[in-house]
């Protein structure tokens, strides 16, 4: 899949935050599929970069990108623009004329401001969603047409649906997939970087240095809510540097081209952002911390074992730096003991030693499973764990019986320290 940079390169995307990041992937992870994406974002915000990575990252990219702003278009006209019309089926239609969705075939259409569409509009796209099929204007003659839908709106659907502006059965069809744009304010580390890119982008248009902004100015941009999102930065920053003589704004200068006083956004208005915020932006995050967590448990899991198959247990360091973090890890499987981390790694090394020489099967303690242990652990019972610790002491016996009752060989040998098994021949009068 294309990296998450190279893609902003190639579109001249600039941002760095999480929820941008997670809309692109998305569009990656979509487009080579033929479902049809809604692109739920404020007026502002972008929303036409998203259609366009699909198409280009899909198996249409070589056929016809249409985007049609469905908001601009007039009620009258909207049917023959979308679907054509035949000659004489309305006043002033003088010829017969190709819609979008006939024209676009075998290629992608984007329906911007889609909320804006007609009722009777509404049903004729639901039809080209459910079976391909659409009729022109005027005719009778059923046509089909391969095409792939992305539409894109800045308005509540689930409000418009409740007012009966929208029909609910074409919203479920059209959000198959649903990516969200962040609003700006929700991306307050990437204003300074768009900023700077516009202004870079104006200088060269007009000739003259870019301008610059001082350190509160900066600051101000980023705390500011920005109504209009990334389009009223822009708008902004080309009208300082096309205005102002001098290059360095302060920040008493840069809010003369600010409004200060600005309505509050709500859910109920013409935006998404409770949505966007509640169930998106949110969720995505919760899922990639838990996802992260899952992987570093499982890591730290597996390299704990490592440590104690391949018995390099002798770094005391590391078991006192890391003994809460392993007593949460391992929990019930610490046994009471003046050092329970060294505890549990010696006595799962006892667990290993003593499977892999008792086993028929010798591949056992090479698939050793922390599972199996911590449920062996908590299950045993008296008669186990005094059959466990016979053993022991039968191992310990013998290890030293081979290095001639020297100690220091023999706890190298079983991987404990020197100390410990001191104790362990005290402990069991050896």
């Amino acid at each position: 899949m294309e990296s998450i940079h190279n893609i902003k390169q190639k579109f001249s995307i600039v941002g760095n935050e999480y929820s941008l990041h997670r809309a692109l992937e998305k569009a990656v992870q979509v487009a080579p599929t033929d479902i049809s994406v809604l692109v739920l974002g404020e007026s502002g915000v972008g929303k036409e970069f998203i259609p366009k990575i699909i198409h280009q990252f899909s198996c249409r990219k070589h056929h016809s990108y249409i985007a049609v702003n469905c908001g601009a278009i007039p009620e009258g006209t909207i049917d023959s623009e979308l679907f054509g019309h035949e000659k004489g089926s309305f006043t002033g239609a003088t010829s017969m004329r190709k819609g979008y969705f006939e024209g676009a075939d075998g290629g992608t259409i984007f329906l911007d401001e889609v909320g804006e569409l007609p009722l009777t509009t509404q049903v004729r796209l639901l039809r080209v969603l459910e079976s391909g099929e659409f009729i022109k204007v005027g005719s009778s003659q059923i046509q089909k047409t391969n095409i792939r839908i992305v539409a894109a709106t800045n308005l509540n659907m689930i409000e418009s649906i409740q007012k009966g502006k929208f029909r609910e059965d074409l919203f479920y069809r059209l959000n198959t997939v649903q990516i969200n744009v962040p609003p700006l304010r929700f991306r307050k580390n990437d204003i300074r970087l768009l900023f700077k890119k516009f202004s870079n982008d104006f200088a060269e248009k007009y000739h003259m240095p870019p301008i610059k902004l001082t350190e509160d100015a900066f600051k101000y941009l980023e705390n500011y809510p920005w109504p209009g999102n990334i389009r009223q930065l822009k708008n902004l920053t080309e009208q300082v540097s096309v205005v102002r003589k001098k290059r360095e704004i302060s920040i008493e200068k840069l809010k003369e081209y600010l409004p200060e006083n600005i309505p509050s956004l709500s859910f109920s208005s013409s935006n998404n952002e409770q949505f966007f915020h509640d169930f998106s932006n949110e969720r995505d995050f919760l899922y990639k911390i838990l996802f992260d967590m899952r992987k570093n448990l499982n890591n730290l899991k597996n390299l704990t074992f490592q440590l104690i198959k391949s018995k390099n247990n002798t770094n005391n360091n590391f078991l006192e730096e890391n003994q809460q973090l392993m007593e949460k890890v391992f929990g019930n499987m610490i046994k009471p003991s003046n050092n329970p981390v060294k505890s549990i790694v010696e006595d799962s090394i006892f667990r290993l030693e003593h499977s892999s020489n008792s086993s028929k099967n010798p591949s056992t303690n090479e698939d050793f499973d922390y599972e199996e242990v911590e449920e062996d652990s908590t299950n045993k019972n008296e008669s186990n764990t005094f059959s466990l610790q016979k053993k022991e002491i039968e191992f310990i016996q013998k290890a030293l019986k081979k290095n001639n009752g020297k100690r220091r060989k023999t706890a190298r040998e079983l991987g404990i320290s020197e100390r410990t098994l001191y104790r362990k021949i005290k402990q069991y009068g050896l």
